[in-house]
């Protein structure tokens, strides 16, 4: 295994830290392997925090569309570390453990079988992720089944979850 790019900051080591080590507890319960890193700048670990605490807790987006969202932009990055860190996510937000486990057999190759709304999300998922621009037809069933704000915070979501998976992939973090 490859070493991370950036060494962790054990939460309590710096003074400096504590009232942004206590911010993140409180949202997220713990600084996780990933925060330490974020610590690093402060101001990078508030702005990051804000971004995917709205995202993923105070957005339209139903919970196991969302969290199929950021399995699969996972796989497609080649970031292990951001898949394994929401499959408890995934489950407790109803997605099923097979439909986990097929997304992560596909890695980044097809899914089948899925449901209209998964199909669909996945597909802009795919676009957005591969080649950036989304084409009509893909974007399109979005727009028929979801409102403008909704439509809006699926595709900030797989944007927000690709820059989460590029970070963790570019500074090699992992469990």
């Amino acid at each position: 295994m490859t070493p991370s790019r950036l060494a962790p900051i054990p939460p309590g080591s710096r003074p400096e830290l504590a009232a942004a080590e206590a911010r993140i507890v409180a949202t997220r319960g713990r600084v996780s392997p990933l925060y330490q890193v974020l610590l690093h700048s402060p101001v990078v670990a508030e702005g990051w925090e804000a971004l995917l605490t709205a995202i993923r807790q105070k957005t339209a987006v139903p919970a196991d569309l969302r969290e199929l969202v950021i399995l699969r932009v996972a796989m497609l990055n080649g970031a292990p570390y951001e898949f394994e860190a929401h499959v408890p996510h995934a489950l407790a937000a109803g997605l099923p453990a097979g439909l986990i486990d097929a997304v992560r057999a596909a890695g980044d190759g097809p899914l089948t079988g899925l449901e209209p709304p998964q199909a669909e999300i996945l597909a802009l998922t795919d676009a957005m992720t591969r080649g950036i621009e989304v084409p009509d037809a893909v974007y399109a069933p979005l727009a028929a089944r979801y409102g403008h704000g909704t439509q809006l915070e699926i595709v900030a979501t797989v944007a927000a979850y690709n820059m989460v998976s590029r970070l963790l992939v570019a500074l090699r973090l992992s469990h």
